[in-house]
């Protein structure tokens, strides 16, 4: 029999550290999974295979070495489904909370990935804690100006979506009704329920669907909401864009995504896109323009007026100043990020506008320039 490559099959490289096999094996676990819609039970066995191989150190030395396990292996000499490793093969003894802080990892995601095995929602972690129910985070894209998005500004946007029902706040009884004890679960919020599963019959807890996991439920229901605490209704929601913004940047509004019932709501996330500006650019925190001039403010020099993007900005072109030198008007950029006190600069870039037709005045006085030797 052709060799399993565990490596292959869990989609890391053979230099791969433990946390990233882990990671890796969650994420596959989650995709292959028998019970779902496109789950693949052959895969789901033999991707579980090769995380017992590859996260156990001595089997893990054994099968780069010989290609296969000689360490308390099964008939597939790699440990299958065997026994005494928590939940159906799956061996949670090597983990701690934090192992995968800084790698975007939850253990409160262990409930999605295996919530189809106990149940739906009811797996608890090794640690004892479950994973708190939160509403769907939302996103949107707005429009500003390049002025906003310098100086920053306010936005009140009107968005449908579920929200907490204003009436009764999300509990969902009549205002100045009590609540009375859920039957179904006795007070508890969570049922327990017997499921078959590839490994077997499971007993698992889940969240009673008839209080929603609050334990309580209203004697009477409020008539806006019908007792479910949220609704789908138009909220008016408040935008502070700051200053100095660029375009594409997000912005995370906490509690402004959808309700869910006897949970946190999700968050709002705004992507800004700035509209161009006919004159001005923006390079990091200084503001660029191409100003044009006549030849001779560069052979004379002159004072100059442009407007700026907060009032008039007034500056001096110098006698002979060279045709690629930059003038720098300190404290009129963007403002700097957490520090509305200091801002960028202004770079006005010269443009010498030169005679399309010459008189012949006007190119006589040229030749005597040429004579002076300019």
């Amino acid at each position: 029999m052709a060799k399993k490559d565990y490596y292959q099959i869990l989609g890391v490289n053979k230099s791969a550290s433990k946390d990233e096999i882990k990671k890796s094996f969650y994420k596959l676990a989650s995709k292959y999974h028998p019970d779902k819609k496109d789950g693949d039970e052959a895969k789901f066995k033999e991707i579980n295979e090769a995380y017992q191989v590859l996260s156990n150190d001595q089997k893990r030395k054994e099968y780069d070495t010989y290609g296969q396990t000689f360490s308390g292996a099964g008939s597939n000499g790699a440990g299958g489904f065997n026994g005494g490793q928590g939940f159906g093969g799956f061996d949670f003894s090597g983990f701690k909370e934090g192992d995968f802080q800084g790698a975007n990892f939850d253990f409160g995601d262990l409930g999605d990935i295996f919530g189809d095995i106990f149940g739906g929602g009811g797996f608890s972690s090794p640690f004892g804690r479950q994973k708190e129910k939160r509403g769907r985070d939302m996103a949107m894209e707005m429009d500003i100006n390049f002025e906003e998005s310098i100086f920053g500004v306010e936005k009140n946007v009107v968005i449908t979506k579920i929200s907490k029902c204003k009436t009764c706040v999300g509990s969902g009884a009549k205002p100045g009704t009590k609540m009375e004890t859920c039957k179904k679960c006795n007070g508890k919020g969570r049922v327990s329920e017997v499921k078959r599963t590839i490994f077997g019959a499971m007993q698992s807890e889940q969240t009673c669907s008839v209080c929603n996991g609050k334990g309580q439920i209203p004697k009477e229901k409020c008539v806006t909401c019908n007792g479910a605490g949220v609704l789908n209704a138009k909220e008016d929601i408040k935008i502070n864009i700051p200053a100095g913004i660029r375009s594409g940047e997000t912005i995370k509004i906490t509690g402004m995504g959808e309700a869910v019932s006897n949970g946190r709501t999700g968050d709002l996330y705004v992507t800004i896109l700035v509209k161009p500006h006919k004159i001005w650019k923006r390079e990091n925190y200084d503001l660029v323009i191409t100003h044009d001039i006549k030849l001779t403010d560069i052979l004379l020099g002159a004072k100059q007026t442009i407007s700026g993007l907060d009032g008039n900005i007034e500056f001096e072109i110098p006698a002979g100043i060279s045709l690629n030198e930059v003038i720098r008007i300190k404290g009129r950029g963007v403002p700097i990020a957490n520090n509305r006190n200091q801002r960028g600069d202004v770079l006005i870039k010269l443009n010498v506008q030169l005679p399309k037709k010459m008189s012949k005045k006007l190119e006589d006085l040229i030749k005597d320039l040429k004579k002076e030797g300019l």
